[in-house]
């Protein structure tokens, strides 16, 4: 396929129409079809659509798609993973919509890659390293943290990621308050309890994609399910 030009803009259209379909599993079971090197452009433009199912979907396919090039050629799979930092730096000119996101999931997909830049996921929530100011990607970085969280708890942990995460309980955000409270149950650190309580009465409500869904929640349903992920007795 071609995929220079005119090639690349019938890519694209061709991802973005497989990731409007409602199914995540076939979506990603179409882009599969493809050699992982051809999608990563298309996926990348995606990450960035009004459409949120495209948007979120995109995330879950740049996830896969990136940790199985790493599977075939780990160096292609780096490239992909220094233009997420570069997205996501001021210097780039642009905001790097999808982008926190794409990172906590593509670390959430590949243990090799996580090992190497998790650190990098840590640096944005850092006010002394690559600190995102704007409420909008905190909120996005913070699922980014939960997501690879599922699966790479320990790894984040020697990463001090819980004493950069405190801070945004502060926030006045339900979105990046909801998601501090999502990302600090799955880390597992049960002293930090205590932090979560007074938000479990928060009613503000809030989307949560996950597995392919959208859920409707309240920043108190996450903060109560973080208490009992890192206390069951607490609620009691």
């Amino acid at each position: 396929m071609d995929v220079t030009g005119k090639g690349v803009r019938t890519l694209t259209k061709q991802v973005n129409a497989w990731l409007q379909v409602p199914s995540l599993e076939a979506a990603l079971a179409s882009i599969a079809s493809l050699p992982p090197e051809k999608v990563i452009k298309p996926l990348f433009s995606c990450l960035c659509s009004c459409d949120r199912r495209v948007k979120w979907q995109a995330v879950s396919a740049m996830g896969q798609s990136v940790a199985k090039l790493a599977d075939q050629e780990m160096e292609s799979a780096r490239v992909v993973m220094r233009r997420f930092m570069w997205m996501l730096n001021d210097e780039s000119g642009g905001i790097g919509w999808g982008v926190p996101e794409a990172l906590g999931e593509t670390l959430a997909c590949h243990q090799g890659l996580a090992e190497e830049y998790g650190h990098v996921l840590v640096s944005f929530m850092r006010e002394d390293g690559f600190y995102l100011e704007l409420e909008a990607m905190q909120g996005g970085l913070l699922w980014g943290v939960a997501r690879a969280a599922t699966v790479r708890s320990q790894l984040l942990r020697s990463k001090n990621v819980v004493r950069y995460l405190l801070p945004y309980l502060n926030s006045k955000d339900p979105l990046v308050l909801g998601f501090a409270c999502l990302a600090l149950g799955r880390l597992g650190e049960g002293h930090h309890v205590t932090s979560l309580r007074p938000f479990q009465e928060d009613q503000r409500l809030l989307s949560l994609y996950q597995n392919g869904n959208f859920l409707e929640v309240t920043v108190g349903t996450l903060a109560r399910q973080a208490m009992a992920q890192l206390d069951p007795q607490c609620l009691i």
